[in-house]
């Protein structure tokens, strides 16, 4: 049996595929999340993905396998998951999590496989919707949208310097739009979304600084030309843009006026695996 640690990269990028596209033949939304979704949308970026060293080194970049889908299907996901495909579930995990998120385990134990259903409660919320025909996994296969992607990893509270990593490459590999079109970063639904949560806005605004300090070491450091940090800076002062520039709510304003006296943001335990 293979251990978990000489899983590669591509063996998990396939099986995700393979897990992915057998559910669409099934009925089954599920979309790919994380790095590995960035990865798959990025193509064009991948060697500079590896040059970041995302987990220390370039032979490695995942080490798991993030889905969601709507849980109005979530039978559905069980019987993919289950009988399709052979992979392995805790009971105990089942009975405390299974209604927002299921944990499945490879049969030959290679690496796991998180699945959420709706929305993303980590940090902040990131909400999908809970209906196949509405929900925001119709904008794109076989990932998230790359606005939501985006939103997935600037959403983290104390965020880690592979997330940045994974930020650079996803605004790299794609320009910025005001409506939601293939291959692009709809800005304009980011700041939608945060023009009504000031915690969110707060922590968001406070990772793009930390992306922007981290791109200047990358160029130091010679991982990113001089042509990939301009690109770079440029999409943050649109976007910057983009949210500065959105009226906020008057729940934003509220919470405003509180500002860092309450805590903002969600204590996202780390589950046991």
């Amino acid at each position: 049996m293979e251990h978990p640690g000489k899983t590669s990269d591509q063996k998990i990028i396939e099986d995700a595929l393979k897990i992915v596209n057998e559910g669409a033949k099934l009925n089954v939304n599920l979309r790919i999340l994380g790095a590995l979704a960035i990865r798959i949308h990025c193509e064009e970026f991948s060697e500079l993905h590896r040059k970041l060293k995302r987990l220390g080194s370039e032979d490695r970049v995942f080490t798991d396998i993030d889905l969601i889908g709507y849980s109005k299907e979530r039978n559905k996901v069980r019987m993919l998951m289950e009988d399709v495909f052979g992979f392995k579930y805790s009971e105990q995990f089942m009975l405390m999590h299974g209604k927002e998120r299921l944990l499945y385990f490879h049969p030959d134990g290679l690496y796991h496989v998180d699945i959420f259903f709706d929305k993303l409660k980590f940090s902040h919320d990131i909400d999908f919707g809970s209906s196949p025909d509405k929900g925001r996994l119709k904008l794109d296969f076989p990932t998230i949208s790359p606005a939501d992607l985006l939103l997935e990893k600037l959403q983290i509270h104390e965020i880690n310097e592979k997330d940045i990593k994974d930020i650079v490459v996803l605004l790299r590999a794609h320009d910025l739009s005001s409506e939601d079109q293939r291959e692009t970063v709809n800005a304009k639904y980011i700041a939608k979304i945060l023009a009504d949560d000031w915690g969110f806005w707060y922590d968001l605004k406070m990772n793009l600084d930390k992306v922007r300090l981290f791109m200047g070491k990358y160029l130091e450091d010679g991982i990113l030309s001089q042509a990939d940090f301009e690109d770079l800076c440029r999409k943050l002062e649109t976007l910057i843009n983009f949210i500065d520039m959105e009226p906020k709510t008057k729940n934003w304003k509220k919470r405003e006026k509180i500002g860092t006296n309450k805590k903002w943001w969600r204590t996202v335990e780390e589950i046991m695996r």
